[in-house]
């Protein structure tokens, strides 16, 4: 990978860093909690992306095990967020 080509990485990273710090300090507390749970689901790129980076050729030994952490990681988040999610939803059904 070339030095500019990391260097656009960097910069996407710090603005996406950045612009999602911003957003989510303007959620109100009321919100923040079913707000995270549905966004959870966003995680499911990042499995996609895992997966690319553990499966692809010429990829170095590294990168195949930072995939897979990756993996396993957004997975385990995708399956909080939906489990949060369902539990506050069983809060509101009628008994």
């Amino acid at each position: 990978m070339s030095s500019e080509a990391l260097i656009i990485l960097i910069y996407i990273l710090v603005l996406a860093s950045f612009l999602g710090f911003e957003l989510i300090a303007k959620v109100p507390p009321t919100l923040h909690t079913p707000l995270m749970s549905g966004s959870n689901a966003i995680s499911g790129i990042t499995i996609v992306g895992a997966l690319l980076a553990c499966n692809e050729m010429g990829y170095t030994t590294l990168s195949k095990w930072l995939g897979m952490v990756a993996l396993v990681l957004a997975t385990i988040n995708v399956v909080g967020g939906y489990t949060v999610t369902d539990r506050m939803l069983k809060m509101f059904k009628k008994k």
